[in-house]
C-alpha cells in the first residue's frame, strides 16, 4: 500500500505540478507587488485617484450601480497582463530566439510545410481543379 503511494508521489508529473504551484504562487506575489506598488501608484498619479471605484456611480431605486468598480478591475487586469507580457513573455521569447539562432535552429513552419512533397502535390491538384472549373 505504501509503495503504491510512493510510486504515485515520485512520478514526474506530480513533482512537476507541485513545483509549478509553488513557483506560480511565488511569481504571483511578484506580479501583485509590481501592479499594486509600482503600476497602480503611477496610474493614481496620472489620474489623481488610487482606483476608479467612485467613478460613474448611479443610484437606481436605492441600489448603487458602480461602473467604476468594473473599470478598476479591468485596469488591474490590463496592468497584470502587461506586467506578465513585458516582464516574462517578451524577455523569454527573446532568449529563446537568441538560443535558437546560436544553435542554428530555424522554426519556419511554413517553409517546412511548403517543402513537403504531399503538400506540393495537393497544391498542384487543387490548382488543376480550379483551372478545369473555369
Amino acid at each position: 500500500m505504501l509503495s503504491g503511494f510512493k510510486n504515485f508521489i515520485m512520478k514526474g508529473n506530480v513533482v512537476d505540478l507541485a513545483v509549478a504551484v509553488v513557483m506560480g504562487t511565488a511569481f504571483g506575489a511578484v506580479v501583485t507587488a509590481l501592479v499594486n506598488k509600482v503600476l497602480m501608484p503611477f496610474v493614481s498619479g496620472l489620474v489623481g485617484a488610487p482606483n476608479f471605484d467612485s467613478f460613474a456611480r448611479v443610484e437606481l431605486n436605492g441600489n448603487a450601480i458602480e461602473f467604476g468598480v468594473l473599470l478598476t478591475a479591468l485596469v488591474n487586469f490590463l496592468l497584470i497582463a502587461a506586467a506578465i507580457y513585458f516582464v516574462v513573455v517578451m524577455p523569454m521569447n527573446i532568449m529563446i530566439e537568441r538560443r535558437n539562432r546560436r544553435l542554428g535552429i530555424n522554426k519556419d513552419v511554413k517553409k517546412d510545410a511548403a517543402e513537403d512533397p504531399q503538400v506540393a502535390l495537393l497544391t498542384e491538384i487543387r490548382d488543376a481543379l480550379k483551372d478545369r472549373a473555369i
